[in-house]
């Protein structure tokens, strides 16, 4: 893998060969999808307007088509047209939300209702065969990013409509909101248990979650707006081709500072679903089962979760090793995959993904024990604390899978002064010796430049004119191949490079007539590595 950099958000780009006329055809389908938004969203409003006589929405309808207005001279007349689409996707997914929460049964039997319906289905239609076509074509460059700015915007607009409702119910639709940038974030990563989680979300959602808020939505406006985000990280599943660090480099690529204070949100997270679950035994139906249950499965969820919060830091602070050895190596051709490999990663991502699955159950269990079908807000955080736990989970599976392992290497060059020909050592003359002495220096600095580019540490590059004895090489290799990693266990792979004359049997010849085979090296390495 080459050197991995942070680039910016993905985006279909003209695919080399292409005619311009097929891609204008694809592109024109997510512009209709969009002018279908556009007209549903204001036949929409109009129809709620007629039906209420509320001025406010009349207001916000007029409001829009000027925003609408002001988004398309940034876009035609100042070129800006970053910051007219987050005008666009900002504005339109918070009418989007009016749309969806101000419903009502009247509205079901009007013709413009239901031409609204038809036109909201369109919209996410054209835009998953848009996003279907264009992957399929191969007219998408795939670049690093967890959540891209259209998305955020769509995301924080629906949340910012919410607040038209109650502070509990506006509580746990942005509690949702966020959970659903979670759930976006794991498709996009590929996250192990992304799939099941979109299952999990969609059924929590559209069976409880709403009759639990209390809030009767428009269901096709709900649903443009979750297919409009969600088809392209779920079709990015199949086809992105990004590898596993390069998926997760947005988050590899943060400093310090911000991986650490990441931690201070899912804390309060964490916390605030642990305090809501506490409630549950306020409720004395069942207190001789809901009261010994969340004690002991409590006290194991909060085992659980210090470990995880442990297990989260010590990951960033070994990433921030890796960190300062990939900048210091910047001019190298190393990519931070590799020193993340040969720092130990691997194993740790290995023992941490155990970790954080235990932390998953519990949290699985302890929602179960103290389950509230009637609080909105218990339920959008539990989606929001397991799906971060499962992010969690997928980048310890990702890295631990992909990862190389810690490799320590020695090796042993000894210059040869004499042949056998016949079997009988016999001296060489001493011009012929001097250029072997030449050639061994310079195979020596060779390993020792492999075992530096390939970021293999050295237990021992041994170099000798006359010799070694079998004593003195069945010492040094004991003590290799005993050799533990800085963080504990043994290294992954030992690696033993030899160069030196040897016998027709493939021994090694050692000073005084001492030879060394590789039955005995194998022997060894079963019993020491046993």
């Amino acid at each position: 893998m080459s050197s991995l950099e942070p680039e910016e958000e993905s985006g279909p780009v003209h695919a080399p060969g292409w005619d311009v006329d097929m891609w204008s055809l694809v592109r024109c389908l997510g512009y209709l999808s969009s002018f279908n938004l556009m007209v549903a969203v204001c036949l929409g409003l109009y129809v709620r307007w007629e039906q209420t006589d509320e001025p406010m929405i009349l207001v916000i309808f007029i409001l829009g088509l000027f925003i609408l207005g002001i988004a398309s001279i940034l876009y035609y007349y100042f070129s800006m047209e970053g910051a007219s689409l987050g005008l666009f996707h900002l504005w339109f997914s918070f009418l989007l939300g009016l749309l969806c929460f101000l419903n009502s049964p009247s509205l079901e039997e009007n013709v413009k209702e239901q031409a609204t319906n038809y036109l909201l289905l369109a919209s996410v239609a054209l835009r998953t065969v848009w996003a279907l076509t264009d992957r399929i074509m191969g007219c998408v460059h795939y670049k690093p990013t967890l959540l891209s700015s259209e998305e955020l915007l769509e995301l924080l607009g629906f949340g910012i409509s919410s607040t038209t409702m109650l502070m509990h119910k506006s509580m746990a639709i942005i509690a949702l909101v966020v959970a659903l940038g979670a759930l976006i974030v794991g498709l996009r990563v590929k996250s192990l248990l992304a799939l099941p989680n979109l299952a999990c979300f969609a059924l929590v959602t559209s069976l409880l979650f709403f009759k639990a808020v209390g809030i009767t939505t428009n269901p096709f406006a709900l649903g443009c707006y979750l297919g409009r985000l969600i088809c392209e990280p779920l079709l990015d599943v199949y086809f992105s081709s990004l590898g596993a660090t390069e998926r997760w480099l947005p988050l590899l690529s943060w400093g310090r500072v911000w991986r650490r204070l990441s931690l201070l949100p899912l804390g309060l997270v964490e916390m605030a679903f642990f305090v809501l679950a506490a409630l549950k035994m306020s409720h004395l139906e069942l207190w001789y089962l809901v009261i010994p249950g969340f004690c002991v499965f409590g006290l194991f969820w909060t085992v659980c979760h210090v470990v995880l919060l442990i297990t989260l830091w010590g990951f960033h602070t070994k990433l921030s090793d890796c960190q300062k050895a990939h900048s210091v190596q910047q001019s190298d051709t190393r990519s931070l995959d590799r020193v993340m490999a040969s720092r130990g990663m691997r194993h740790f991502c290995l023992i941490s993904e155990r970790l954080v699955f235990f932390s998953l159950v519990s949290t699985a269990i302890l929602a179960a024990v103290s389950w509230q079908p009637s609080s909105g807000v218990f339920m959008s955080l539990f989606l929001v604390v397991i799906l971060l736990e499962s992010l969690a989970h997928g980048l310890f599976h990702e890295l631990g899978s992909c990862l190389g392992g810690t490799c320590v290497g020695y090796a042993v060059v000894v210059p040869t002064s004499y042949s056998r020909p016949d079997g009988q050592p016999t001296l060489l003359p001493p011009v012929q010796v001097q250029v072997l002495n030449v050639r061994s220096t310079g195979m020596l600095n060779s390993v020792q430049r492999l075992f530096s580019h390939h970021m293999i540490e050295t237990f021992g590059c041994d170099y000798s004119t006359s010799g070694v004895t079998l004593e003195a090489l069945q010492a040094k290799l004991k003590a290799f191949l005993e050799l533990c990693a800085a963080d504990g266990p043994r290294h992954d792979t030992y690696l033993v490079f030899y160069s030196g004359h040897t016998q027709r049997t493939g021994a090694w010849a050692l000073a005084g007539e001492g030879h060394h085979s590789l039955q005995r090296l194998a022997g060894w390495l079963a019993g020491w590595l046993a």
